[in-house]
């Protein structure tokens, strides 16, 4: 019950695909990093007024979009915004030895050394079994020699790490899981929580291939019994969920945590965040602690701001702490550019007469967008110029976005136009080139989106290839953006002329991208 008398709310109560609500869209942002550690933690604030302005600047930017479009009708109000969907990764893993790990153990001790093959780890056979034959591994990656045995060698104290996506972070965990778990024991041990029911889905059928040998067992909050009334307590020794689904299988005391070793959080900054799952995910802590004093606590992702990595620091204060520098995270190998359009519907331009017949040339390309209908307006009018492209937003139903995620993943359509739903973890291979046709800000529509910057043309250059990112740019307050970023990670952004069909094969050359 939260201090005003309402019923508390866990963050993924609401149906998946709904945006949050209006007093919700229109909150102030998180404040800036800054270099004190004054005031609560995030998500311990007093409640936020809404403030005034946001509807619109909301509804601005929507007059702006529809510009872009050329015309293109934008419905009016503030714009549902679609927060990462964390879909299936890819099963290959980037290990290219660049970016410096940083370690700080717990007591200050020496105790922990590299795993240089996955037998120094002490795991079972079965395991080792899963690890070679069902996942093809060879050797741990650098991320995993230096978690996995922190992980699994006693006292088993929590860690707090971050590593590039691919790296191997979910085999960490994942791992981590399985070799905790006593086979005998036919009770939940291990809980995993994640921020969307995507990431549920994929992080069960990573355990299920490389436990496959264990007769270890697993289920969910995204099985298809989960709509059902749940009257039996759960017996799998791992369990894997969103939540507030979570918390109701608690609740309903189907989920018995008292033999819980081992709790992970994935992609934990986003639910340590002010405005996402900070409460939720403190408070599920405290509940594991009452439960079981010494469970093992995990906190894994790819980006930690400085705040958040603060905020991580005091909730697990005795966790080793695994980091690569953010700055390092996939920049070296993606070659960056801005096109500066003078007007918004010169956006739409360099789409239909620049990129897109280059396309031919390249290998897939995401075309990241900020609100769900310029996804659609932007996917109608390259359609009706008779580019074959699809897009993907929040407000699609599951099996619309599955079909969506996989033709693109099986190489049936080259181009995808997304909202920021697949600005996380979404590995294709394939994927060379990254548009942002509306440059990444945060809810105020002025702050520069950092991460989210990292994590969109992250989607390129994946498992060391090259890639190529164009930042879409229209009047001051965008130049001033991507000016902000390029000072922010050190990276260079040059500009290509907007109308130079010539600069831009140029360009994609450089990149390795083109023939010739």
């Amino acid at each position: 019950m939260a201090s005003n008398g309402t019923p508390t709310r866990w963050a993924d109560e609401v149906d998946d695909d709904q945006p949050p609500p209006p007093q919700q869209q229109q909150q102030q942002p998180p404040a800036a990093d800054s270099s004190d550690d004054e005031g609560p933690p995030p998500g311990f604030g007093a409640p936020k007024s809404p403030v005034g302005g946001a509807a619109a600047a909301s509804g601005g930017a929507l007059d702006a979009a529809a510009e872009q479009l050329a015309g293109v009708k934008v419905s009016e109000g503030p714009p549902p915004l679609d927060d990462p969907d964390l879909s299936i990764r890819s099963e290959h893993l980037v290990d290219d030895g660049h970016g410096e790990i940083k370690t700080v153990v717990a007591d200050g001790s020496s105790f922990y050394t590299s795993a240089k093959s996955f037998e120094e780890l002490g795991l079972s056979q079965e395991l080792l079994q899963g690890l070679y034959t069902e996942m093809k591994f060879e050797r741990p990656s650098r991320i995993q020699a230096q978690t996995l045995p922190m992980i699994l060698t006693p006292p088993y104290r929590s860690l707090i790490a971050q590593a590039h996506n691919g790296s191997g972070k979910t085999t960490c965990f994942t791992l981590g899981m399985l070799g905790r778990v006593d086979p005998q024991l036919q009770a939940p041990q291990a809980l995993c929580v994640c921020p969307t029911r995507e990431l549920v889905v994929q992080n069960q059928m990573v355990l299920e291939r490389m436990g496959k040998f264990t007769g270890i067992t697993c289920t969910s909050t995204a099985a298809a019994d989960y709509a059902m009334s749940r009257r039996t307590r759960i017996n799998d020794q791992v369990i894997i969920g969103t939540h507030g689904k979570l918390r109701d299988w608690m609740q309903k005391r189907v989920l018995d945590v008292r033999n819980i070793r081992i709790l992970v959080f994935d992609e934990a900054d986003e639910m340590l965040k002010q405005d996402a799952f900070a409460d939720d995910t403190v408070r599920m802590i405290k509940q594991l602690r009452t439960a079981n004093p010494h469970v093992q606590i995990l906190l894994f992702s790819a980006t930690f701001n400085e705040r958040v990595k603060r905020f991580a620091q005091k909730i697990v204060p005795d966790a080793n702490q695994v980091f690569i520098p953010k700055e390092e995270l996939s920049l070296d190998v993606i070659k960056q550019y801005r096109v500066y359009c003078p007007r918004g519907a010169d956006k739409v331009s360099v789409l239909k007469d620049m990129i897109f017949p280059l396309c031919e040339k390249l290998g897939q390309t995401i075309i990241f967008v900020r609100t769900r209908e310029t996804a659609r307006a932007l996917h109608a009018e390259m359609e009706k110029e008779g580019h074959k492209c699809t897009s993907i937003e929040g407000g699609m139903d599951k099996q619309a976005r599955d079909k969506v995620v996989k033709e693109f993943r099986d190489g049936t359509t080259k181009i995808l136009i997304s909202t920021d739903v697949l600005s996380r973890g979404f590995d294709v291979t394939q994927v060379t080139l990254v548009i942002n046709f509306d440059v990444p800000v945060e809810r105020d529509l002025r702050t520069p989106a950092f991460e989210t910057y990292l994590h969109r043309i992250g989607r390129s250059g994946r498992f060391g290839r090259k890639g190529a990112a164009f930042n879409l740019v229209t009047g001051d307050s965008e130049r001033r953006v991507v000016d902000e970023i390029q000072a922010y990670f050190k990276h260079d952004i040059p500009e290509v002329p907007y109308d130079d069909e010539e600069k831009f094969v140029e360009v994609l050359k450089k990149a390795g991208l083109t023939e010739g």
